[in-house]
């Protein structure tokens, strides 16, 4: 029997984007069960000390493209650096993939997580347009406009603000964090360390 991973992101993070794709095939190889927990960053930055993009030091913002770059050659993922559409609001997108893992079950709102992501960061797509996310949802096989209605129930809205606080009480501060057996990792560079917790 596989272990589990609560996995917390925002699915307009770029790190989210580089490590998506390693960790749910890694989860699929070791078996474990992921859920699938997308977070709203902008209540669990000013809690634990961290900044949003814009509010950040130029040298921090500087250094950030530098690494972005870093692993995007060296993992060989297609990655642009300054996408289009960001930075978008990552709401939207986020009510969507609850609605989705309520729907259809955490391998759907994986696999629409990865699709979001790769909207932002490779395809230059705007995912806080409804269209747009609801034609990434089409693509994926999943109802756009059925998702798109369940998305804006209370009870998504209520579920996606307990993830956050769930995040919070559970010391989760950036994106992507994967947490197994209680450990939280942070970090796509980390994936190596979650094989091992899950090996």
């Amino acid at each position: 029997m596989g272990k589990t991973v609560d996995y917390y992101f925002s699915p307009t993070s770029p790190w989210t984007y580089l490590g998506h794709a390693r960790f749910a095939e890694m989860a699929k190889k070791h078996g474990a069960t992921v859920n699938v927990k997308p977070v709203d960053f902008s209540k669990i930055f000013p809690a634990s000390g961290g900044l949003p993009l814009p509010k950040r030091a130029p040298q921090r913002q500087a250094y950030r493209l530098v690494e972005l770059r870093r692993f995007r050659d060296h993992l060989k993922l297609p990655l642009n650096l300054q996408p289009k559409f960001f930075p978008a609001a990552g709401d939207p997108a986020a009510l969507l993939i609850v609605a989705a893992n309520r729907e259809s079950g955490s391998a759907a709102a994986l696999r629409l997580a990865g699709a979001v992501l790769r909207g932002i960061w490779v395809e230059e797509r705007n995912v806080a347009d409804a269209g747009t996310l609801s034609a990434i949802c089409a693509e994926q096989g999943l109802d756009g406009a059925k998702l798109a209605a369940t998305a804006q129930s209370e009870a998504v809205k209520i579920e996606y603000e307990s993830l956050t606080q769930e995040a919070l009480a559970r010391n989760v501060f950036g994106a992507p964090s994967y947490v197994v057996d209680g450990e939280i990792f942070w970090g796509q560079d980390r994936l190596e360390f979650v094989e091992r917790a899950l090996a």
